[in-house]
């Protein structure tokens, strides 16, 4: 089975939002699970635009308890509620986001009638938070003014794929195919036996995607990052402004494109840009003389691993 990851930007301005520069959120899909990286204000509109069905979504990520991260989340849990959810809803992101959110329920006296599960982050090292139906999430502690994680997403194939040519001429029964699949040796009805990799390919590599929201030049990302397959890292200011990278830790397109370059990563997003700048391409000009494959983030944009 294959574990194609699809993200989708729903917004990717800081700060502020503006009529057509929504704040941090993403959709990531893996095969069925869908996921919400951050949720800034006005993401339950970004995903009524893309079309999104509610009930599908079941574990919210949330980076930091800085504004243009989650406060969207609490009208999307009350709209939740509105619409008559059922299901529990996760809640992944640093302490301190279940005593918000339950704290704006309670005055409000709009209890949800669904399950909160509040998943509490206050590690400084990279852990695994979420493991399940062959998909693992890890954290990325990165360097912020508050408390910050990036979210590491990975899909496992478990499954080996069977090579067409090689079982042209025999003839298998829908058995035969799991135990290949599942990495046994076959007998046919002959007795004759085969063994598993005479007639499979080894499973797909593991697929990443790293999403690094706020943070400054940090090379501890490195080693946690090496070689995935695509990276999403925030370049709020340009390089003539790294003043202001540093004095509000954050990242120049420039730093994004290092950070990329030295994990040789396949793929750079850059994100998270600054509303003080008009021509984004000039993000993708100083990123691109560091790191060539290098993409912008858009709202609506999608990305396909």
């Amino acid at each position: 089975k294959r574990l194609d990851m699809k993200i989708t930007i729903l917004g990717c301005y800081s700060a502020t939002p503006r009529k057509d520069k929504h704040t941090s959120s993403q959709l990531l899909e893996i095969n069925g699970s869908v996921f919400l990286i951050d949720c800034g204000e006005g993401t339950q509109m970004q995903l009524r635009k893309a079309k999104i069905k509610f009930n599908r979504l079941n574990d919210i990520f949330i980076s930091h308890l800085h504004g243009d991260h989650f406060y969207g989340l609490i009208g999307l849990i009350s709209t939740f509620r509105l619409i008559g959810r059922a299901k529990p809803l996760n809640i992944y992101g640093p302490k301190g986001i279940k005593e918000i959110i339950t704290l704006q329920l309670k005055l409000a006296n709009s209890w949800t009638n669904y399950t909160l599960n509040f998943h509490e982050l206050t590690s400084n090292d990279s852990q695994t938070i979420y493991e399940k139906d062959n998909i693992l999430v890890q954290t990325l502690p990165l360097d912020h003014r508050v408390y910050t994680n990036g979210f590491l997403f990975t899909s496992i194939s478990s499954s080996r794929k069977i090579n067409p040519t090689a079982i042209k001429e025999l003839d298998l029964k829908p058995f035969h195919f799991d135990q290949l699949k599942k990495g046994f040796p076959i007998k046919l009805e002959n007795g004759t036996k085969i063994k598993n990799n005479e007639l499979t390919f080894d499973p797909e590599k593991p697929k990443k995607y790293a999403y690094c929201s706020d943070t400054s030049y940090n090379l501890n990302l490195i080693p946690l990052i090496k070689n995935i397959d695509l990276l999403y890292h925030e370049s709020t200011f340009l390089e003539k402004d790294i003043d202001l990278a540093e004095k509000t830790k954050h990242s120049t397109a420039t730093q994004a494109a290092k950070i990329a370059q030295k994990a040789k990563v396949k793929k750079l997003i850059l994100g998270h840009y600054s509303s003080r700048y008009s021509d984004k391409n000039i993000f993708y000009k100083e990123a691109t003389s560091i790191f060539k494959e290098v993409d912008l983030s858009e709202d609506f944009k999608t990305f396909l691993i």
